[in-house]
């Protein structure tokens, strides 16, 4: 055998030892993320009451007029959700697409968030968002190895965590009927505000809604944002209601924060 002979076994080697780290902790963090989502789940407090007119009775006027469109009466409590995402994610200036699994408990409330984002050909991180126990916490791994992201829980983090939560019960409405944790405030005619405490962490969104009694946005002037330990404001959009198992649920939908440098 000559030099590059070697050369190139050397480097099959360490190709092949790196395949197989990787596939080693992907099968380690895939085995974590089903022991969060079974807790999760387990849980989640099982109701069934059903949905009835007599639900609505105190609630804002923009509030009563979505839950009353959006939903049946007769529809059950919803306990927990599962969720399949894709759609694009914007890091180091440019847009990467991304696929996702997001389970849900509405009693507590919590969220499981698994995604899988594709920065190169072959290379995707792995990023698991969570609020859990009362607890947020955000992390991403290159290769389902290499830590790339990373925010620990913190009383800031658990809040921003909760806010998520909050902004996307619009896929399963239920939780936002009286009684399910969350207090309404009216604002305007088309604007009520949500609040929702949960052990230490409390979350507060603006919910705006259209003529056709649809949330259209949320906003927080406020939300815990990690990258640079700060409070910015934040908003989500939602769009293109449809039934879904007898609900209206936008099928689409936006976050963005909105920052004084773009």
């Amino acid at each position: 055998m000559n030099l590059k002979t070697y050369i190139g076994i050397g480097v099959l080697v360490v190709i092949v030892c790196l395949i197989g780290v990787a596939l080693v902790n992907q099968y380690r963090l895939n085995r974590k993320i089903k022991g969060d989502v079974e807790e999760l789940l387990k849980n989640a407090e099982t109701k069934k009451d059903v949905f009835t007119g007599k639900d609505l009775e105190g609630l804002p006027r923009p509030v009563k007029e979505y839950l009353d469109h959006v939903l049946k009466e007769g529809q059950p409590y919803i306990n927990t959700v599962r969720l399949k995402q894709e759609g694009k994610f914007y890091v180091q200036d440019s847009w990467k697409s991304f696929t996702a699994t997001q389970h849900y408990s509405i009693e507590p409330p919590g969220f499981v968030w698994n995604a899988n984002i594709d920065f190169f050909p072959l290379i995707t991180v792995r990023v698991v968002d969570m609020y859990k126990d009362g607890k947020g916490s955000l992390q991403g791994k290159l290769l389902s190895t290499l830590t790339v992201a990373e925010a620990k829980t913190s009383p800031e983090m658990n809040s921003a965590e909760l806010a998520r939560y909050l902004s996307e019960a619009v896929w399963f409405p239920t939780a936002l009927l009286p009684g399910q944790g969350i207090e309404w405030e009216p604002v305007d005619e088309n604007t009520a505000r949500a609040t929702l405490q949960h052990q230490e962490a409390e979350a507060s969104l603006l919910f705006h809604f259209n003529d056709q009694n649809e949330i259209t946005k949320v906003h927080t002037e406020e939300r815990y944002r990690q990258e640079d330990n700060s409070f910015q404001p934040w908003t989500g959009y939602f769009e293109n209601y449809k039934e879904k198992n007898g609900i209206l649920i936008p099928l689409d939908g936006e976050v963005e924060w909105n920052l004084d440098y773009g």
